[in-house]
């Protein structure tokens, strides 16, 4: 099996009982929480089975450094300075900054990107896929979309 790019379902389930609290200064009252969780963003190889089922972060396929340094295990951290909002009908959420890696060299083709909240447990949230990479010694990057109702990396129709 592979990976399957999907919002995870126990996020869609989360977001109704007030766990995430995602982009900056969001502040959830039930929660009272004055800035927003952290969101990392882990690549996983192409032989993963990560899916909409995948319901919170595990070092199960991970892409590992085949040598030197450029990733480190649990991703990186995501910068969010724009807050998740709505266009029309549509609920959207977007990073603001490119995911990158540098001094990168992968033991393993990878093709994914998983999103968690490391600050509620290491929770889904999504698992976004792309080309098969191998990357030897490089700089490996995601650029975000646009924060926009049919652009967004996450959006609740």
């Amino acid at each position: 099996m592979a990976n399957t790019q999907a919002m995870c379902s126990s996020f869609k389930g989360e977001l109704l009982t007030g766990i995430h609290a995602l982009g900056p200064g969001t502040g959830v009252p039930a929660r009272v929480a004055a800035t927003s969780d952290t969101v990392k963003a882990a690549l996983y190889v192409a032989t993963a089975t990560l899916d909409a089922s995948t319901t919170v972060y595990s070092a199960t396929g991970e892409a590992t450094n085949g040598s030197g340094a450029g990733y480190t295990a649990g991703g990186i951290t995501v910068t969010q300075a724009t807050a998740p909002s709505t266009s029309g009908t549509t609920g959207i959420y977007t990073p603001t900054a490119t995911f990158q890696w540098t001094s990168f060299t992968s033991a393993a083709a990878f093709d994914t990107v998983f999103l968690y909240n490391s600050s509620q447990s290491n929770k889904a949230i999504s698992v976004h896929t792309f080309g098969s990479q191998s990357i030897t010694a490089g700089t490996f990057q995601l650029t975000m979309p646009a924060h926009a109702a049919s652009t967004a990396l996450i959006r609740i129709a």
